[in-house]
């Protein structure tokens, strides 16, 4: 019996949906109390060492996607976000019984949700969090952007264990017939 079906005959469904939305709220509130202090106390470019010469928190702006690529091209970001929102709160619903994709689909949509906020009411994303991998300067990011990476290995996680369990269950009928 899958899980899924489990937890809908124990009425659990709800909870577990709670579970994943809370996780995405949860990220959109700290992605958006952490933009406005740095919008609100920061100086464009100011930057503040946390650790010196591996982690600042530097204010710092994007009007595109990762890395500032597609610089300026708002509609499209409109578009791509809202249809995939759409199909994460679906796949939310179809896979509640898996805790890994649904706590990683919460990440990824609380990540979407966050920079989508800042696309929609600043058309730009506020970017903070900046690292130093020996002398290599990682691109600035936020804490939307951070949740959304997690969220996709860890979805990537969850896409290779079922592709294993389903593998197990084929191997184990096949013996079972023969």
């Amino acid at each position: 019996m899958r899980s899924q079906d489990i937890i809908s005959r124990q009425g659990g469904v709800c909870k577990v949906l709670r579970l994943y939305y809370g996780i995405a709220l949860a990220i959109i509130l700290v992605d958006q109390v952490t933009k406005w202090m740095i919008v609100k106390y920061m100086e464009y470019g100011e930057s503040i060492p946390v650790i010196e010469n591996i982690f600042y928190i530097t204010s710092h702006r994007n009007r595109g996607a990762a890395w500032g690529i597609l610089q300026g091209q708002m509609w499209f970001f409109y578009i791509v976000t809202a249809v995939v929102i759409v199909g994460i709160i679906y796949y939310i619903k179809k896979y509640a019984g898996d805790k890994l994709t649904g706590v990683s689909l919460g990440l990824i949509l609380g990540g979407a949700v966050g920079n989508f906020i800042d696309r929609l009411f600043r058309q730009e994303v506020v970017d903070f969090f900046h690292v130093y991998i020996f002398s290599y300067s990682f691109p600035v990011f936020n804490v939307a952007d951070a949740s959304l990476c997690v969220g996709v290995v860890l979805l990537i996680i969850a896409m290779f264990m079922e592709e294993r369990r389903a593998k197990e269950l084929t191997n184990g009928q096949s013996k079972d017939q023969n």
